[in-house]
This record gives structure tokens, sequence and C-alpha cells, in this order.
């Protein structure tokens, strides 16, 4: 299993949107409209890195209101 938090910029008034969409895709674990140079954390997991790319590139992006995302796989150090 992979797991990933999201870092989402979002066109100005649309974080709230993009937060309650975005928590409905499958894969998602956790979505929160937040301020700072973010405006929605997504916490993601899928099987293997492929597929967190596929849910990365062809849903969550997908979705309007989206600028720019930064995918960052957690580690376990």
């Amino acid at each position: 299993m992979v797991q990933a938090y999201i870092l989402i910029q979002t066109e100005v008034g649309k974080a709230a949107a993009v937060a309650r969409e975005i928590s409905g895709i499958p894969g998602v674990t956790q979505a929160e409209d937040v301020t700072g140079p973010y405006d929605v954390i997504v916490r993601a997991e899928a099987n293997n890195v492929d597929e967190l790319g596929k849910l990365v590139v062809a849903q969550i992006q997908a979705v309007d209101g989206i600028t720019r995302t930064l995918t960052c796989p957690i580690v376990h150090i």
C-alpha cells in the first residue's frame, strides 16, 4: 500500500467545493480545505505508485477549480 499527501492549489473561492468533491473519490481517505500556500490537503492511498499516479492525474486533477497539485508520497524511515 502506497500513501501520499496531495497538496492542491485552487482557483480563488473554490477550496471548499474542491475538497468536498475530492473526498468522494475512491482512494481518498481525507480531504480538508486549509489556509496557507495550498488550499486543500488530501491524504490518499493506492496499491502501488502507478495506481497512485493514475488516481492523481485521472481523477483528482480532473476536478474543476484545481490549478496545481504536488504529490508527497509517505515514507517510513
